[in-house]
């Protein structure tokens, strides 16, 4: 299917053509929904209920070129410039490592341990403002600080904050804790840092070819970012404050060990759905 005679086309034609352009995709029937409600400004609903609708010529054009940019591996989200993450609609670019739902159980855990009441939480590495922003989202009450040593994240981080009204969340840039203040302390301080090893080969493979690579690797075992983090974080913590960290599926057992040596108590792992432990947290005291 070409792109021919615009009136040939209709959502259910285009759908079917593009599910075909995107069978190397993990999800090929998904990717052309998003993609073309994107395009039609219209939920996914739409497309369903109105398969027969025939595509104006410009919307046959737009459509048949995002289709071709995620058939050479672009990801859906940069293409269509948002994604949904613990019911918020963010904007992402390719600033910005894209939001995924393994994350939210970070989110989870950060809830679970937070103080009743006023409280100060630190973001290290915010990239989009996922985390920082949920958290916000979800407790009103909370001083939510996101750190990110990217100006290009800050500012969509800050676009995101303001187009959902968080007006408590303040933005720095730096490198983890040496953008904070000196006095600053906080009841938790949580991170989703880059830790997948520099030599890893899934680096080149999929949709992480397209995304910061700061936002990814992080030495030849993937956990430098992290032990930077647990070696600046006490500094930064309330007494008895909270250390959370996302991890990689198979590196609880190595960011438990360094944070116990490090003097935090109670440190344990959490699984998520696949039953990876992705998340280690622990008590500064």
């Amino acid at each position: 299917m070409g792109a021919g005679n615009p009136s040939a086309h209709s959502i259910g034609d285009a759908l079917a053509w593009a599910i075909g352009r995107l069978n190397d995709s993990d999800s090929p029937r998904v990717d052309a929904e998003l993609l073309l409600a994107h395009v039609l400004g219209r939920p996914r609903s739409y497309l369903f209920a109105w398969p027969e609708r025939a595509l104006l010529a410009a919307e046959w054009a737009a459509f048949e070129a995002l289709v071709g940019r995620r058939a050479l591996g672009e990801p859906v989200a940069y293409l269509v410039g948002t994604r949904g993450f613990f019911g918020l609609d963010l904007a992402v670019s390719p600033s910005v490592l894209i939001p995924r739902p393994e994350t939210e159980l970070l989110v989870e855990a950060t809830l679970a341990h937070l103080p009743p009441g006023p409280c100060a939480v630190a973001d290290l590495g915010t990239g989009s403002g996922a985390i920082a922003l949920a958290i916000a989202d979800q407790r009103p009450d909370a001083e939510v600080t996101a750190v990110d040593a990217s100006p290009e994240a800050l500012a969509v981080a800050r676009a995101n904050a303001g187009r959902l009204g968080l007006a408590h969340v303040r933005f720095l840039q730096g490198s983890w804790c040496a953008a904070l203040d000196a006095d600053g302390r906080f009841d938790a301080i949580i991170s989703n840092p880059p830790y997948i090893r520099e030599d890893d080969p899934h680096l080149a493979r999929g949709d992480v070819r397209f995304e910061p690579a700061m936002a990814l690797a992080s030495g030849a075992d993937g956990l430098d970012a992290i032990r930077a983090i647990i070696a600046c974080a006490p500094v930064h913590l309330k007494p008895g404050g909270w250390l959370l960290f996302e991890h990689g599926y198979d590196q609880a057992e190595g960011v438990a060990a360094l944070m116990r040596e490090a003097c935090f108590t109670a440190v344990e792992s959490l699984a998520d759905l696949q039953g990876h432990d992705r998340v280690t947290l622990g008590r500064f005291l």
